[in-house]
């Protein structure tokens, strides 16, 4: 997600886990995925950190326009892979 916003990511971040917890009851136990990796971490580097949190999920949810990444294209193939429930956010985080 190269070209949004650390600050934007957070407030997506925060709108979807609301949303999560919506659906699923206010006992749902968030992973915190933001990775933040030293400045020459390779992209497969962080892709492999994603895919070891995604491990210990019971859902995976992906928000917004994550097919675009290629990352999220991956985590998203092996939640399905896996059997981990998916679930999509598509609203814009509030100003």
């Amino acid at each position: 997600m190269v070209d949004k916003s650390d600050e934007y990511i957070k407030k997506e971040r925060r709108a979807a886990i609301e949303r999560v917890k919506k659906v699923l009851g206010d006992d749902v136990e968030v992973i915190d995925s933001i990775i933040f990796s030293p400045h020459d971490a390779a992209p497969l580097w962080l892709l492999g950190k994603s895919l070891e949190l995604l491990s210990g999920a019971d859902v995976a949810l992906f928000a917004g326009h994550w097919y675009e990444y290629r990352g999220c294209k991956i985590e998203h193939e092996a939640a399905k892979q896996y059997g981990i429930r998916v679930m999509y956010y598509d609203e814009k985080p509030a100003e």
